[in-house]
């Protein structure tokens, strides 16, 4: 369990809560890592990532569900704010669907609009839900 109450962690609540992507990074089957910047929601201690139903992670994760995600740094040489996460990923058929995730639709119904969508046409693109329960930090 990552403790957020250290200097760290807090920096890193700091990110989760105000950071607009991440990068989530999986394994291809070749072992090569794949990283992708996603739109993401915190709830409780787990991330949840909306994908398409298609999308290559999707498969990554079925294979190996160990994920890294990480932030972009401000500073332009990357001295700080490095946060680095590791996790367990998996499908969770369970999650609300994005017209059904308040918290979601708060943060991106913007970027949706600008993708000429709507939250139902999202929804429908991007139906399946991927819940990261995330392991450990590392940063500074």
């Amino acid at each position: 369990m990552i403790d957020f109450k250290s200097k760290l962690g807090r920096k890193a609540m700091r990110h989760l809560k105000q950071e607009y992507f991440i990068w989530l990074t999986t394994t291809a089957s070749n072992g090569t890592p794949q990283p992708r910047p996603v739109w993401f929601v915190l709830e409780g201690d787990t991330l949840l990532i909306y994908s398409q139903p298609g999308a290559y992670k999707l498969k990554h994760i079925i294979n190996n569900p160990n994920v890294s995600l990480h932030f972009n740094t401000p500073d332009p040489k990357g001295e700080e704010d490095v946060i680095v996460f590791t996790g367990t990923a998996k499908i969770d058929p369970k999650a609300n669907l994005v017209n059904k995730n308040n918290a979601y639709l708060r943060k991106y119904r913007t970027g949706i609009t600008g993708l000429n969508s709507t939250p139902q046409q999202f929804t429908q693109d991007y139906s399946t839900a991927i819940r990261i329960q995330l392991t450990s930090l590392r940063g500074w």
